[in-house]
């Protein structure tokens, strides 16, 4: 009996130990904030807000399509369920109009809201914990200048535990450390300017850095490439040149995708589309290049191999003759595009990406580069989901994915199968 209670009470000491720890470290280096008045801003600090904003591509998700700016209530989807965006308009009663600045930095820096509730981590506050204060009080200072929406912010749609505070402090616990941005002394004022935005405000890790089952970032493998599953899109690694990796260009064409969605290299379409339209076509000439300098200047890291499954002549005969059919008038007979209009396909990395997801969703959704200022009328391909089966897909992407000097292996209607599976609730 006397070893059962020791037993127990060491239990006992080493939950009540794990509590304290993890309560520690969701408040380290966070200091009290009060309620005093938010301060008046100057019109140069709004407008350098405004311009974060767009940096760190805040109305993408915080904008209902149709709604009202910044209104809040779109839901992102993860794969623990759905959360929606707040409501980040000066409304006294739902929106930011009772915050201020130091609430606003809290939220930024330690993730936290402004009665205390711990913000689920779709808000990228692992990576904006990097901006610094003058940004945030920028960002702040033009959230403050919005029209006043009235628009309540909606619960989460998230199964138990996920939904709790418990959990979400034990989750910051293991993946959430407050880090305030500090330059490379040994870089130049470029890299680390681009280092600050991509690690930061432009939050690339949040789609493009391996997640484990609990949705932590693999801080080991950063910018390594990322299967959205909710989104069934792959982000690929932006550290091998073989995926989405900026070495092998020079810095004008880099900026060219950046700004307008094309070059003569590759065309954005996807998720990456909207991060164009809204942000990075607006970035100022300085940033781009920064942020272009920094991905230029990442360690090559090539994504491991998978093992490709060559497909069958009867499925390449089918697949050559649906890309005569469907295909060949726009990308050529021997897929080298038409330059400035439509991406060739011989040689395009993104037909030879090891994961095929997202030639299966341009095909079945269609492939639409964004309409920037620098390309306003991009030419784009309409789905062929009512047009083709499952098989005759299979077919047409084996065959891109195996000539013209590819060998990236097949796509099999079991592929399909499992990406239509994935949309399913």
């Amino acid at each position: 009996m006397r070893r059962q209670l020791q037993a127990l009470m060491a239990v006992l000491l080493l939950g009540l130990f794990l509590v304290a720890l993890v309560a520690w470290l969701n408040v380290r280096g966070e200091l009290p904030v009060g309620d005093a008045a938010p301060l008046p801003a100057s019109a140069q600090q709004v407008a350098q807000g405004a311009y974060l904003a767009r940096v760190g591509n805040c109305m993408a998700c915080h904008t209902v399509p149709g709604g009202a700016p910044f209104a809040g209530g779109r839901g992102i989807e993860t794969p623990f369920g759905v959360v929606y965006s707040s409501n980040l308009t000066p409304d006294e009663a739902t929106g930011l109009g009772r915050w201020n600045a130091d609430h606003f930095w809290r939220a930024m820096h330690h993730g936290r809201s402004r009665d205390g509730r711990l913000l689920y981590p779709a808000f990228p506050y692992t990576e904006y914990t990097r901006v610094s204060r003058s940004d945030s009080d920028a960002l702040y200072a033009y959230l403050r200048s919005l029209p006043a929406v009235a628009q309540p912010n909606r619960d989460p749609a998230l199964d138990w535990p996920y939904r709790t505070q418990a959990a979400l402090a034990v989750w910051r616990a293991l993946y959430f450390k407050p880090e305030p941005w500090e330059p490379e002394p040994a870089q130049t004022p470029l890299w680390n300017r681009g280092a600050y935005l991509v690690q930061g405000l432009g939050h690339c890790a949040t789609c493009h850095t391996p997640r484990d089952a609990l949705g932590g970032l693999d801080r080991s493998r950063p910018l390594t490439g990322q299967m959205l599953t909710a989104q069934r899109w792959y982000a690929p690694s932006l550290v091998d040149p073989a995926e989405a990796g900026l070495m092998g260009w020079s810095a004008e064409q880099a900026a060219r995708l950046l700004r307008s969605g094309v070059n003569d290299h590759a065309v954005v379409t996807g998720p990456m589309a909207e991060v164009v339209f809204r942000s990075t076509q607006y970035l100022g000439e300085s940033d781009l290049n920064a942020m272009v300098h920094y991905l230029q200047a990442l360690p090559v890291q090539a994504t491991p191999a998978r093992a490709a499954v060559a497909p069958v002549p009867l499925q390449l005969s089918r697949g050559a003759q649906l890309y005569g059919q469907h295909c060949a008038a726009c990308h050529g007979e021997q897929g080298q595009g038409v330059a400035g209009a439509y991406p060739a396909l011989a040689g395009n990395r993104a037909v030879t990406l090891a994961q095929p997801a997202n030639l299966i969703r341009i095909v079945l959704q269609g492939g639409y580069a964004p309409a920037t200022q620098a390309n306003p009328r991009p030419h784009g391909m309409a789905p062929f989901r009512q047009q083709l089966a499952d098989d005759e897909v299979a077919a047409v992407l084996s065959f891109l994915r195996e000539s013209w000097g590819h060998h990236a292996g097949g796509v099999s209607t079991l592929d399909l199968l499992r990406d239509r599976e994935s949309a399913a609730p």
